[in-house]
């Protein structure tokens, strides 16, 4: 019974551990190429890259090998540290907005509320 219970706890870590680096390579793709050189960051292939094959040993190897322990470090840089610096270089977004404005302006410029 105990045996059962930790077998389970390691299956729901494995999910886990699975959709943290689906998260981070989902992120990774959806910002753009210069954000990364903005950022001072590793290119946008290298990080999509490592977190690729990160996604690929939890999937196929789960969490019986030190593979992914060796994925999580990288899925837990690019969190911490690259997708931080894409979001200040990026203006907080991953793909640009049309019109590049912010989120206060209406169509004939900015909206100031009651005047």
């Amino acid at each position: 019974m105990l045996v059962e219970a930790f077998g389970e706890a390691l299956y729901w870590v494995s999910v886990g551990l699975l959709l943290f680096t689906l998260f981070a390579f989902l992120n990774a793709a959806v910002h753009r190429e210069d954000a990364y050189r903005a950022a001072d960051k590793q290119s946008k292939p290298f990080w999509l890259i490592i977190l690729g094959i990160a996604v690929a040993v939890n999937l196929f190897l789960g969490i019986f090998s030190f593979l992914p322990i060796l994925g999580l470090i990288a899925t837990i840089v690019y969190i911490v540290d690259v997708r931080p610096a894409l979001k200040q270089a990026g203006g907080g977004r991953g793909p640009r907005r049309r019109g590049g404005g912010s989120s206060s302006d209406g169509p004939y410029g900015p909206y100031n509320g009651r005047r």
